[in-house]
C-alpha cells in the first residue's frame, strides 16, 4: 500500500495518501470521442513490448525544469520487476512510434499504477482503457492510482479512504495470477460499440 514519490537527489520517500485512487476494472468511463477514437484503432495497444522506454519517457520531466522520482536506479529496479514478471507495461503505438503508455506491478488481483504519458492526445488513455479491459476479463478487483486526480476521475476512478484500502489489500493480493510476462497481444479485439 505505499509508493515512492521523491525528486532525484532526496531521500527516498515512501507515501501511502488517505484518501486513495482506485479505478475498479469495470468501472471505467470511456466518453464517446475516446469510444470512436477505439473503435478507429488510431492506436495498437500492445504490452510489455517495450517496458523499459515506457518506463524512461515516465521519467521525463513534465515541464521545463522539473524532477522526476524515476531516477536511474528506480529505472532499474523497476526493469528487473519486469524481468521476474511483476512490472508490465501497456503501450500506445502510431505509425510505428511508442506515443503513449503506462506501467505500473502486478500483485495477486491488483494492479499498482505507477506512472504514464501521452505524446500524442488520447494515447495514454487508450491504454488505460486496454489495460482495464483485460484486468476485468482476468479477475482483477482494482487498478491502484494512487493519487486523487480529476484526469483518473473522468476515466471513473474514484477515492477510497485509506483504511479501506489497506483492508482490501489484504483480500485482492491473497492470490491471483501468478507472475509472468503478459502476451504482446494481450488485449486482443475488444468489442468498444
Amino acid at each position: 500500500g505505499i509508493f515512492p514519490w521523491y525528486s532525484a537527489g532526496e531521500p527516498i520517500l515512501w507515501w501511502s495518501p488517505d484518501p486513495r485512487m482506485v479505478l475498479r476494472p469495470d468501472a471505467i468511463r470511456i466518453t464517446r470521442s475516446l469510444r470512436r477514437i477505439l473503435r478507429q484503432k488510431r492506436f495498437e495497444v500492445r504490452c510489455d513490448t517495450a517496458f523499459s522506454q515506457v518506463v524512461a519517457a515516465c521519467a521525463e520531466p513534465r515541464e521545463p525544469g522539473g524532477g522526476t522520482w524515476i531516477t536511474p536506479e528506480m529505472h532499474a529496479a523497476y526493469d528487473r520487476m519486469h524481468e521476474l514478471g511483476y512490472a508490465h507495461s501497456v503501450e500506445s503505438w502510431h505509425e510505428g512510434r511508442l506515443v503513449g503508455g503506462l506501467y505500473g506491478m502486478a500483485v495477486g488481483r491488483v494492479f499498482f499504477g505507477e506512472s504514464m504519458f501521452s505524446r500524442m492526445s488520447d494515447s495514454s488513455k487508450a491504454a488505460l482503457a486496454h489495460l482495464a479491459r483485460h484486468l476485468e476479463g482476468v479477475g482483477y478487483a482494482v487498478i491502484d492510482c494512487q493519487m486523487v486526480t480529476s484526469h483518473l476521475a473522468t476515466m471513473g476512478a474514484s477515492p477510497v479512504p485509506r483504511e479501506a484500502f489497506v483492508a482490501g489489500l489484504v483480500d485482492w493480493t491473497r492470490e491471483g495470477p501468478p507472475p509472468g510476462r503478459w502476451a504482446t497481444n494481450l488485449m486482443g479485439d475488444i468489442n468498444w460499440s
